[in-house]
C-alpha cells in the first residue's frame, strides 16, 4: 500500500527517483499515465492490468467514457525503474500535469500520483478548507 507524500526534483534528463520506500512494491516496471486534475498517476504494472481490463470492459456508447478511457490508455507509457529507482517522464505527460523541476509523488492505496509541487500545495490547501463537507459526502457513501 502506497501512502505519504515526498518531494522530488525531475533531472534534466526528464528522470524522477520515486521514492525508496514504493520501490519494492512498484517493481522494475510500472505504467505512467495521464491522471486526474492535472496530476499524473504511476501504477505497478500488475495492477495497471486489473484497471486496463476495467476500463476495456466499460461502454463504448456513452462520449464521457470514451473520453476517460482515451485519457487514461492513450496516454500512457510503460516505464522501467532503474536501478537508481528513476523512471523516465515522457515530455507529453509533463506538459499535462504542468511539471518542470519541483515535484510531489503522493501515495495513494494502490497508486502514486505525481504533482507539480506548487499544484499540490494548492489542491491539498483547498481540500483542507473543506474537510467537513469532503467528510459528509465520504458519510453519504457510508465510508466516514
Amino acid at each position: 500500500m502506497f501512502i505519504g507524500e515526498y518531494q522530488h526534483n525531475i533531472d534534466p534528463k526528464k528522470r524522477l527517483a520515486l521514492p525508496s520506500k514504493f520501490r519494492k512494491e512498484l517493481g522494475a516496471n510500472v505504467v505512467v499515465t495521464r491522471g486526474l486534475d492535472k496530476c499524473l498517476f504511476v501504477y505497478p504494472a500488475k495492477v495497471w492490468k486489473e484497471l486496463a481490463e476495467k476500463l476495456g470492459t466499460l461502454p463504448m456508447g456513452e462520449s464521457t467514457t470514451r473520453s476517460f478511457v482515451r485519457l487514461m490508455l492513450a496516454g500512457a507509457v510503460d516505464a522501467d525503474v532503474d536501478s537508481q529507482g528513476r523512471v523516465l517522464l515522457p515530455e507529453y505527460l509533463k506538459e499535462y500535469a504542468g511539471l518542470d523541476k519541483n515535484v510531489t509523488v503522493a501515495g495513494l492505496f494502490n497508486r502514486l500520483e505525481i504533482w507539480d509541487e506548487e499544484k499540490w500545495t494548492a489542491y491539498k490547501t483547498k481540500a483542507e478548507e473543506n474537510t467537513d463537507e469532503i467528510a459528509e459526502q465520504l458519510g453519504k457513501l457510508g465510508i466516514y
